[in-house]
């Protein structure tokens, strides 16, 4: 017996200038309302007129850290999801501009389970989260010792972990 899913009905914007990504996302996210963006401006004009249970937004091609400041203004729970843009330098700017965590857009199968716990634990930042089942990806992407290289990211890092 399957359990409903804690995302059933939620209304979700998904903002990705690739059509593709933004069919499977909302594929996994079929128990939701999904209102899907290609365009910065469309994005935005979704933002202004709508209240979103969750963000789901690309970084390139959509000016995705002009739409995080927007969204987490407007108190929306975000979330980045990239592939071109993931480095260390967009990790940090993803958490100090209030995202809730970043996903690479090759670990896209994991967004479901991610957002399902970010919504029982009440909107909850999830970046313990993802370091501690993404960690071994980030080490690989950015190199074994990219936490140690900045100091903001190491103090983060460390405050997670108490």
């Amino acid at each position: 017996m399957s359990s409903e899913s804690p995302l059933k009905d939620k209304v979700v914007l998904l903002v990705d200038d690739e059509p593709d990504i933004l069919e499977t996302v909302a594929e996994q996210l079929d128990m939701c309302i999904t209102h899907k963006a290609t365009s910065y401006e469309r994005a935005r004009q979704y933002l202004q007129s709508y209240t979103y249970d969750i963000v789901v937004l690309d970084i390139m091609g959509v000016n995705g850290f002009d739409l995080l400041k927007i969204s987490v203004a407007k108190g929306f729970p975000t979330v980045m999801l990239t592939a071109h843009a993931l480095s260390a330098e967009t990790l940090i700017k993803s958490i100090k501009l209030g995202a809730l965590f970043l996903l690479p857009k090759e670990k896209v199968s994991e967004l479901k389970p991610f957002l399902e716990e970010m919504v029982v634990t009440g909107g909850q930042s999830g970046w313990k989260r993802l370091f501690h089942r993404l960690g071994e990806f980030f080490d690989h992407q950015f190199g074994p010792d990219w936490k140690e290289k900045d100091r903001f990211l190491k103090e983060f890092i460390e405050e997670l972990k108490s």
